[in-house]
């Protein structure tokens, strides 16, 4: 046993001497697992099948700390290890200089995006200004808000309620078209008649509340809105039934073998939760149910089967349900102590027609006339809706996308109302594409309907007639064929912006102006 030992124990020390500071850097170099590899097919090298290694008091230490023993003594031929003269070299090296080829941050070749810090800056300086002008507004003018005031806003008279009125009588107009809808299915009407009723009824439901609110002067100018509002809603609802239920006759008149559902409206998924409630097919689906359904749906486009979800969560809608409470009043409390003042201040420069103070009193009324909008969007898109989504297991949450990216004008308007934007597409764009009518011609026809329906919300319950907004709307045409052409990236969002801070807001104020000085002119 000895004499086996004594022949192996020159081997072994000849390996371990022979071992250079470059091969052990090779060996760190390969990482921790292809270290204890290396270490697996060394013993496999230096030690013969069947022998035991050698037990050595340094086999205990970690393997980096081994090495750098080994690194620190001399070689057999006396020498330094040039690993040590490598550090040395890189120690001298790094004191020696100080500077490497490198940009600035704020450089576009840097490569850096972090400005976390500037955007907080930025927040807390937005704060601060608002803050400023929030101070100044209680001195100069006192607290203005009157929640009280608010309920006239609605009723001159709180013995009669004409828009609430007019509000319910649109449930003729729903059933007028369910009603239609159902003779179709069975064939009682013919199709000519069929379509002949719809455009009536359609018709009616634009001519019908605008006349009313023109010739009665007990509906104030916000109840005109908000009736004329839900009644241009029902009309786009209601052509979406009539040309779904159109679709599905045109199938089951193909002699389909078995139709479940339209072809523009796909099944979905059973994992979504509506496994709990049953699919309908046509005509099943033309009852007052599924008809109420989808008039109190959040949603402009109808189909056969909606997504829906399993269960309705508590606290998610008391969540929406308190930021709609909270949002109304601050909506409220900043158009009375915000708005107002600064509208009669206004009053002054444009009766004058001094140029210079009327752009100064446009821009001062587009900041809080924007901070206004933005809260509008949160409250409507995804408070209330999420809120009314919840409460009727409605699927589809996808009530807006991320408009505030938008790098051209054509993203933003179809990003920034997805309901609305699913109905033009669904129901005027593609159809339109399919008649041979080319892209922008399309695009410009949509953005004539869209102005057509600004001006109608606008100028009716006013009852004044400016085309502020239908011009509005129009220039975004030619706005957004330049945003495209010309401008990109950082640039074309930031015009996007500025469109919307000093765009359309501005024509709305207008219409806000122009009705101050026609009622309470005289008298400031």
């Amino acid at each position: 046993m000895s004499d086996r030992s004594d022949a192996r124990g020159p081997v072994s020390r000849r390996r371990r001497t022979t071992i250079s500071g470059a091969a052990a850097a090779a060996a760190a170099a390969a990482g921790g697992g292809a270290g204890a590899t290396g270490r697996q097919a060394g013993g496999s090298q230096v030690h013969d099948a069947g022998d035991k290694p050698p037990q050595h008091p340094a086999r205990s230490e970690p393997r980096d700390e081994v090495q750098g023993h080994a690194g620190d003594s001399r070689d057999v031929s006396g020498q330094h290890s040039p690993r040590k003269e490598t550090s040395a070299v890189e120690d001298i090296n790094q004191r020696l200089s100080c500077h490497v080829l490198q940009e600035s941050l704020l450089s576009s070749a840097s490569g850096y995006s972090n400005y976390r810090g500037i955007l907080n800056w930025c927040v807390v300086m937005l704060i601060l200004s608002n803050a400023r002008l929030f101070l100044e507004n209680i001195i100069k003018y006192g607290i203005l808000v009157d929640p009280i005031q608010v309920v006239s806003l609605f009723l001159k008279d709180p013995y009669s309620w004409p828009a609430a009125c007019l509000i319910i009588a649109s449930n003729v107009f729903i059933l007028a078209t369910l009603y239609t809808e159902r003779r179709l299915a069975v064939g009682t009407i013919s199709k000519t008649t069929g379509l002949i009723f719809h455009v009536i009824n359609l018709s009616s439901l634009l001519i019908v509340p605008s006349a009313t609110v023109l010739s009665l002067t007990s509906i104030t100018p916000v109840g005109g809105v908000l009736s004329l509002g839900v009644y241009t809603t029902l009309l786009l609802k209601l052509y979406s039934y009539q040309d779904t239920n159109r679709w599905c006759r045109e199938i089951r008149q193909a002699k389909a073998k078995r139709m479940t559902r339209s072809y523009s409206c796909p099944s979905v998924a059973q994992s979504n939760g509506s496994a709990v409630h049953t699919h309908v097919s046509y005509p099943g689906n033309l009852t007052h149910r599924d008809m109420y359904y989808f008039v109190f749906a959040p949603t402009l486009c109808y189909q056969l089967n909606f997504p829906r979800s399993p269960r309705i969560r508590k606290r998610f809608l008391l969540r929406r349900l308190f930021e709609m409470l909270f949002f109304m009043q601050l909506l409220v409390g900043l158009i009375q102590q915000w708005m107002v003042p600064t509208i009669q201040n206004s009053m002054k420069p444009f009766q004058e027609m001094d140029f210079s103070r009327m752009v100064e009193r446009l821009l001062k009324l587009a900041v809080p006339n924007h901070l206004i909008w933005l809260i509008f969007f949160y409250w409507f898109f995804h408070s209330s809706m999420n809120f009314v989504a919840e409460l009727m297991q409605f699927g589809d949450r996808e009530f807006y996308r991320d408009w505030w990216n938008s790098e051209t004008v054509t993203y933003f308007w179809s990003n920034w109302n997805i309901p609305v934007h699913k109905w033009c597409l669904r129901h005027f764009y593609k159809p339109m594409l399919r008649k041979g009518v080319n892209k922008f011609m399309a695009q410009a026809a949509v953005f004539l309907v869209s102005a057509f329906f600004h001006e109608y919300l606008m100028s009716v319950p006013l009852k004044m007639f400016r085309l502020w907004a239908f011009m509005g709307m129009m220039a975004q045409v030619p706005l957004a064929w330049f945003v495209s052409r010309f401008l990109n990236g950082i640039y074309g969002n930031a015009a996007v912006w500025i469109s919307l801070i000093i765009g359309q807001p501005v024509a709305v104020l207008m219409y806000v102006h122009d009705y101050y000085v026609i009622h309470y002119g005289s008298s400031t």
